[in-house]
């Protein structure tokens, strides 16, 4: 789902699993959900203050096949459900099917995802931010142009975390930075 609008917008770039849910290893049942705590009103609070919502994720359960792509449909389309059941709008859901060996560009670190949102949602970079669990998460953000946050409420990080890079517990941490920094949406 997108949608185009002439304006330029700024964006909050989510990963999904071990940012937004418990990530229990290829999650490919839609009732094995589960936000970790504050999730909901930090997303409730990006969203209030003019931020799009834009989940990127790679879903190499599908590429190696764990679950079929119809199984990660599935469990994206409940997490979206989920969240709008709660008051929260997700502005679009890119992610990348591919085994890590494919040597595709849309999986992060690759940019396609983002190339994606910045063309389907006229998305400002410079004014837009990557929150995720892993190095490869905060390496999209940085060569997308992104300002970028790596929490650690997923699996620890794999890779050295590059020098600068900012660190936070939680994504609710991450949005009282986001919120502060004075980047205005």
């Amino acid at each position: 789902m997108k949608s185009v609008t002439s304006k330029e917008r700024s964006a909050v770039f989510l990963d999904r699993d071990g940012t937004l849910l418990d990530d229990p290893g290829y999650l490919s049942d839609p009732e094995g959900i589960l936000f970790f705590p504050d999730v909901v009103d930090s997303l409730r609070r990006l969203q209030a203050s003019g931020y799009l919502l834009m989940v990127v994720t790679n879903q190499s359960g599908i590429g190696r096949g764990y679950f079929s792509e119809e199984t990660g449909l599935e469990v994206n389309l409940r997490m979206w459900e989920l969240l709008g059941r709660r008051g929260v709008s997700l502005a679009g859901l890119y992610y990348c099917r591919h085994h890590p060996d494919a040597g595709c560009r849309c999986r992060k670190p690759g940019t396609l995802m983002a190339e994606r949102v910045f063309s389907d949602f006229r998305i400002r970079p410079e004014t837009s931010w990557m929150v995720g669990d892993a190095v490869k998460d905060i390496q999209m953000g940085f060569l997308a142009g992104l300002r970028s946050i790596l929490v650690m409420t997923g699996k620890n990080p794999e890779g050295e975390i590059p020098a600068g890079v900012l660190v936070k517990e939680n994504l609710a941490q991450a949005v009282d930075h986001i919120l502060l920094s004075g980047v205005a949406p």
